[in-house]
């Protein structure tokens, strides 16, 4: 397992390596220029060349890459332009606050929709299968953003119980604070939950139907016994992969979440630097992104080892 893992994580460096490339690419291949956006629409040459200049964006591609690679790899995300401060604290900060969007969606998502996915499966072809599985068709088929302003008409105003958008501070009480996280994270739930609980009903329900189950029955073990360490153990593996692939699809709804709701977070901060063309915000925060995502399908895979002993990473079959 050790050789595994010291392989994964040359192969993430090795990933973010050729990331680093694509992303310094994809922001040189950019449409518009922040030069003029600097300088204003009636600047003359002279002084966008000026601002070019300052900025070390008149310099080979290939030198503004090895300068930017080797910041990044020395700690220094470089400067704002737009902003004219650290990359690094803008973008800690940002994170920090997504983050927390993150992972309380990834807790409702993996408990309720491994949990709703089970209860179908237990009671299938009955009344909570199909509730279940409209929840599911509707949820996969609705996009974020509707769900976000259905959240803000309903819960903020006709209701008024939760504020529409913004992000509380803890130092004005807990509710408060926590009345700002609902929304978002009600909204980034359910198309992922409902994805889960599909997914995790079909791989429940053909483990209820294989050999080893029908042995555990003959025995005379109970039910419940059954279903928590025979059946949704091994039914989980599957859903293990999907909650693996569901953080890059979390990562990439956050940027419409938070610009729904105006929360200040990685992916408003991205949107903020892709209108501006500031490249350093852009190109630091592409690559944490893709590092995180990265990071998950490791996790993933170590998971898929605790959860099915017979997978034995590192060694050969003998």
């Amino acid at each position: 397992m050790a050789i595994y893992v010291i392989k994964r994580l040359l192969g993430i460096v090795a990933i973010l390596a050729v990331m680093s490339v694509l992303v310094f690419a994809i922001t040189q291949v950019m449409p518009g220029n922040v030069a003029n956006i600097l300088a204003g629409q009636f600047a003359d040459d002279a002084t966008i060349k000026a601002i070019e200049h300052k900025l070390g964006l008149d310099a080979p591609a290939y030198v503004q890459y090895w300068r930017w690679a080797g910041g990044v790899l020395s700690g220094n995300l470089g400067n704002s332009i737009i902003m004219e401060r650290p990359v690094g604290p803008l973008i800690w900060e940002a994170f920090k606050s997504s983050a927390l969007l993150a992972i309380l969606a990834f807790i409702m998502v993996a408990v309720f929709g491994i949990l709703l996915g089970v209860i179908a499966a237990i009671r299938q072809n009955r009344f909570a299968d199909h509730a279940v599985s409209l929840f599911s068709y509707v949820g996969v088929s609705v996009p974020e953003f509707f769900w976000a302003i259905v959240a803000i008409i309903v819960f903020a105003r006709y209701l008024n119980w939760l504020p529409s958008g913004g992000a509380g501070n803890i130092s004005q009480g807990f509710w408060v604070w926590a009345s700002h996280l609902v929304l978002p994270v009600l909204t980034l739930t359910l198309t992922l939950i409902a994805h889960v609980s599909r997914l995790t009903r079909s791989s429940m329900i053909e483990t209820l139907r294989s050999n080893y189950v029908r042995n555990a029955r003959a025995k005379g073990l109970p039910e419940k016994v059954i279903i928590r360490r025979h059946a949704l153990r091994n039914a989980l593996l599957p859903t293990i992969t999907v909650l693996a692939i569901d953080v890059g699809w979390l990562l990439g709804n956050i940027v419409v979440v938070e610009a729904v709701f105006s929360y200040p977070g990685i992916g408003r901060l991205l949107l903020f630097a892709i209108e501006r063309h500031d490249l350093p915000l852009i190109q630091a925060g592409i690559l944490l992104i893709a590092a995180v995502y990265c990071f998950a399908n490791l996790i993933a895979d170590l998971l898929y080892a605790y959860f099915n002993p017979k997978i034995r990473y590192g060694h050969a079959e003998s």
